[in-house]
């Protein structure tokens, strides 16, 4: 995902309307194309971002954050749409992007900004395309930002963005970096209710990037091809009330995978799993693992506890994730346990 143009106008690529860096910029040069020929070069989706807002062009209302150029004016404001329509039509025509991530739409409603018009356009280029929801209403998937959700966005589909520091841009005095283990918990966190995570890099000015970026960057890359079974083919995992942490399901909800934070005390726990368990291993290095089921009495129905045993030299230095094969798809108890005297 590239920024092809943020709140101040300025757009990265060539662009016949308005500030652009071939023109305006010492840079010279279309920036857009060769990022987007390098992801197609690796087989990779291109994304671009696009902020609604403008702070550059001359008919759009809003000069900053608190300055304004005009509060009503229909005809200014129909040239600033067919203004950043067109440019929308520069970036489907030549890049053909497979997401489109908006930003800025807070500012004016869906049929101001001719959101449907806009959606339809692009859809023409591309049936395919993906739109983030910032397009009031017009989008695909949901954009928390940010702080991670408390409980799970309504959204069928949504994405987490933020930043490894507190700036989305390259600030040289912003040395809040977020660790490794702190954004991977993050990112398991995210996968646990069954979203994608956005994680922002702020290149330099010359388009180098910082160290302690490259350094989480390459951290998290490392966990992320050893665990990626877990990752990029999984779905929600299960309800923290039966298991004290993150987890993932895959596709076929066959595979319970369960995030280990640390060094655990004891061994990890499952409550309420009517599954039978046929295998239990480590992600990433095959450990075949033990597993007992404690506390189930034969004459009733309520699971008993799951309990796996994970040897210390297998253990992640960031998160373990451990695969359950279970005998079919996750089957959890949900019901209300009664006295023994009541059951009959």
């Amino acid at each position: 995902m590239l920024t092809g143009k943020h709140h101040d106008g300025v757009a990265l690529w060539d662009s016949k309307q308005g500030i652009n860096v071939a023109r305006d910029t010492p840079a010279h040069r279309d920036l857009v194309k060769p990022f987007v020929d390098a992801l197609r070069k690796d087989d990779l989706k291109v994304g671009l971002y696009y902020s609604l807002i403008d702070w550059s062009y001359p008919d759009y209302p809003a000069m900053t954050k608190t300055l304004t150029r005009y509060s009503n004016d229909p005809v200014r404001w129909n040239r600033f749409v067919d203004y950043y329509q067109g440019q929308l039509q520069e970036i489907a025509q030549r890049y053909n992007p497979d997401l489109y991530w908006f930003d800025g739409d807070w500012e004016h409603s869906a049929v101001e900004w001719h959101a449907d018009d806009t959606r339809k356009l692009l859809l023409a280029r591309n049936p395919n395309a993906i739109l983030n929801s910032r397009l009031v209403g017009h989008g695909d998937y949901a954009t928390p930002e940010q702080g991670v959700p408390i409980v799970r966005p309504d959204a069928k589909y949504w994405e987490l963005c933020m930043t490894m520091n507190d700036s989305w841009g390259y600030q040289p005095h912003d040395h809040a970096y977020k660790t490794p283990n702190q954004l991977i918990r993050i990112l398991a966190d995210t996968i646990s209710m069954g979203g994608n995570l956005l994680l922002d890099i702020g290149p330099r000015a010359d388009g180098t990037i910082p160290d302690e970026q490259v350094k989480i960057l390459k951290e998290i890359g490392r966990w992320t091809a050893k665990h990626q079974e877990a990752i990029y083919a999984t779905e929600a995992g299960i309800p923290k009330d039966y298991y004290y942490g993150d987890s993932a399901l895959s596709k076929d909800k066959t595979t319970l995978y369960l995030f280990v934070d640390g060094k655990p005390s004891g061994p990890v726990l499952v409550k309420g799993l009517k599954n039978k368990v046929l295998r239990a291993r480590v992600v990433g290095n095959g450990t075949k693992l033990a597993t007992v089921v404690v506390g189930k009495a034969y004459w009733s129905k309520v699971p008993g506890l799951l309990y796996i045993d994970v040897p210390a030299d297998t253990l992640d230095p960031q998160v373990t994730i451990l695969a359950l094969l279970l005998d079919g798809p996750v089957d959890l108890f949900r019901e209300e346990v009664k006295a023994i005297e009541s059951n009959g």
